[in-house]
């Protein structure tokens, strides 16, 4: 069962008749096509939320320049996104705008009343950017939480055992070394230590040979956490991104209870094999309707569109517990 809030109005669609999958493809994806503001190209790997009865988000878009940058967004349904043309200003402690050379994969999670926003930033080099907003239109800026380089930045929903708690993924300045989910913790958002090894690349599929990283924000079940993640597999003709799921422990979150097999989604309909990048299936949000375990997955598609899938959690869980691995 989801720990958690009810979302009466998250956007749903049926298993379709004849669907044996754990998760399925919204109907009507994508959400997003090309160039879907004056000033961007694409829209994708982005993060959306519950708020004030509808909901927003911070979404990764690629400028007509080929760089990327975060904006802010809203939606009444969660479906038909409306996305700032202008570029987040981030806001220092000092009440001046810090511009930001690249930014990109942002998550979004609520904790104590106020919207943490993790993304990848220009350290400079890779590494975790941090910030904060009440209303999405005033957005802060922290201090990175990790040393270059590093990916892949995921808040966990509320503190554990007194500690703000991060996943991550340690890399080094090239693209795909190092492939690993570490965790960090913090008791004040700003000193950061006592990092554990979470999970190694590999598991038990190729899909997820090469790299790992973590999802959207943990979900919190009664059995544990869910953690959506993708995965990276290395062929012939390039790298395929998929995505699975995996249980870590409530008090410990570190610790493997099962670990998914085979991937939940992979690059499959035309939006996700042909783009901008190919073969690419990145999820970065979920919303989760407790009590019931209806999950809306948001997730990036070929490195172009902004696409929708949905499940069950309570599905999910049982399916690890039942053949998962540790």
């Amino acid at each position: 069962m989801i720990i958690g809030q009810a979302i009466p109005n998250m956007p749903w669609e049926e298993r379709p008749a004849g669907c044996d999958s754990l998760v399925w493809r919204f109907s009507a994806n994508p959400l997003i096509d090309w160039n879907p503001t004056p000033s961007t190209s694409r829209i994708y790997n982005s993060a959306v939320v519950p708020f004030e009865g509808a909901f927003a988000g911070v979404f990764r878009a690629d400028g007509k320049n080929g760089r990327a940058n975060l904006h802010a967004g809203r939606s009444s349904d969660g479906i038909h996104l409306d996305i700032d043309d202008g570029i987040i200003e981030w806001i220092g402690k000092d009440g001046i705008a810090k511009p930001r050379s690249y930014a990109y994969d942002p998550r979004v999670v609520l904790i104590d009343g106020t919207y943490y926003v993790t993304w990848c930033d220009d350290f400079p080099g890779a590494s975790i950017g941090m910030g904060w907003t009440k209303d999405f239109k005033a957005f802060h800026v922290m201090e990175n939480p990790c040393m270059p380089f590093n990916r892949n930045g995921v808040l966990f929903p509320r503190k554990i055992n007194g500690k703000y708690v991060l996943l991550s993924r340690p890399s080094d300045s090239a693209h795909t070394p190092f492939g690993d989910i570490v965790l960090s913790q913090s008791p004040d958002m700003i000193h950061w230590g006592c990092h554990r090894m979470v999970m190694r690349a590999g598991g038990q599929g190729w899909w997820e040979g090469v790299k790992i990283g973590a999802g959207p924000i943990p979900i919190e079940t009664s059995e544990g956490w869910l953690l959506f993640y993708h995965g990276v597999s290395g062929t012939c003709n390039g790298f395929v991104y998929s995505y699975g799921a995996v249980l870590l422990d409530l008090d410990e979150p570190w610790k493997v209870i099962a670990r998914g097999k085979d991937y939940l989604i992979t690059p499959e309909k035309p939006y996700e094999t042909t783009g901008f990048v190919p073969n690419v299936c990145f999820p970065c949000a979920t919303l989760c309707d407790a009590p019931s375990g209806r999950t809306a997955i948001y997730y990036g598609a070929a490195d172009t569109y902004t696409a929708m899938a949905f499940c069950n959690v309570n599905e999910v869980v049982d399916w690890l517990k039942k053949t998962g691995a540790v």
